[in-house]
């Protein structure tokens, strides 16, 4: 059985594996997509209920965020499907697949900078949040998100076309980045790329997180203090976990180099930790910890514990 070796974006990659390995790899991902999903399945329920929250562009942000690491989810659950149990697939289906894995991958690290965007103008220019942050302007944000994660993998897709290697399209191929992006160009580029996206991001962070510990220590509430200072490093440590997929590739190699025995035991794990533990702390971090937020779950989980109750009942 070739098992599923994470790798860049949530594809996979073929290598061996014992049966009992494989199985449990796949349980441990397919379970913790589930349960991931299925939370912010909740939390997007409850978004779209409280007209308070949707036309909030906090609020909006956020739940761009939960629906991109659902995608991301599902195409990742996806991908080890078909490295399972079809091993090689239509390179147009792969094509398909892996876009949405990149855009998603992309995606998490530029919203969450621009999170940070909005919470240091929200704390800095309280007078002028309104006239800045506007529903309008939140929407386009997104649009450039997305525009920006395009440049990714778009692209290397065009230069597949136009190269001889546009007769994968039409063949069924192991699905994984290297194999549909063969060109060295398309190599050097994602490098480069990332490396912009990741230095561009950790300023953005640094810069609107330092400003917002020292609008708290200049109110001279140890209360705001306490409560700036746990928000940075929650927020700071989730952060690092998302930040951590534009060097993925490196943190690959380097754990094939480090461990050549027990490669894909650390890969798997490293996956775990970089890829998926960052979609599940979000919801904790940017939705349950948030006041309101919180509130009106709270209610929707009550009003549907009582409903079913009610069922029941009849």
């Amino acid at each position: 059985m070739n098992v599923s070796s994470p790798s860049q974006n949530g594809s996979l990659s073929s290598s061996r594996d014992s049966n009992n390995d494989a199985v449990i790899k796949n349980v441990i991902v397919i379970a913790l997509g589930l349960i991931i999903n299925y939370i912010n399945g909740t939390l997007i329920h409850t978004f779209r209920k409280h007209q308070i929250l949707y036309a909030n562009p906090r609020y909006v942000l956020f739940i761009h965020l939960v629906i991109n690491d659902m995608i991301h989810l599902t195409t990742a659950i996806t991908l080890l499907f078909s490295s399972y149990i079809l091993e090689k697939i239509n390179g147009t289906l792969c094509c398909i697949i892996l876009s949405f894995a990149v855009f998603t991958t992309m995606n998490s690290p530029l919203n969450l900078a621009v999170m940070a965007l909005q919470c240091y103008i929200t704390i800095c220019f309280p007078l002028r949040h309104s006239e800045i942050c506007t529903m309008k302007r939140t929407y386009i944000v997104i649009a450039w998100i997305w525009a920006m994660s395009s440049m990714a993998i778009l692209p290397d897709i065009c230069l597949v076309v136009a190269m001889d290697y546009g007769k994968l399209f039409l063949s069924t191929i192991y699905c994984e980045r290297d194999n549909l992006l063969r060109h060295p160009v398309s190599k050097q580029k994602r490098d480069v790329l990332y490396s912009i996206y990741l230095v561009a991001v950790w300023i953005v962070l640094f810069y609107t997180y330092l400003h917002i510990f020292f609008a708290a220590k200049a109110a001279r509430s140890d209360g705001d203090m306490k409560k700036a200072r746990n928000t940075i490093l929650l927020h700071g440590f989730q952060l690092l976990l998302c930040i951590l997929t534009y060097v993925y590739h490196v943190i690959v190699r380097l754990l094939v180099y480090l461990f050549p025995r027990n490669y894909r035991d650390a890969i798997f794990v490293s996956y775990i930790f970089i890829q998926m533990l960052p979609r599940l702390v979000s919801p904790i971090v940017y939705g349950v910890r948030d006041q309101l937020f919180r509130q009106k779950l709270k209610k929707h989980l009550f009003c549907g514990f009582c409903f079913k109750t009610r069922l029941a009942g009849f």
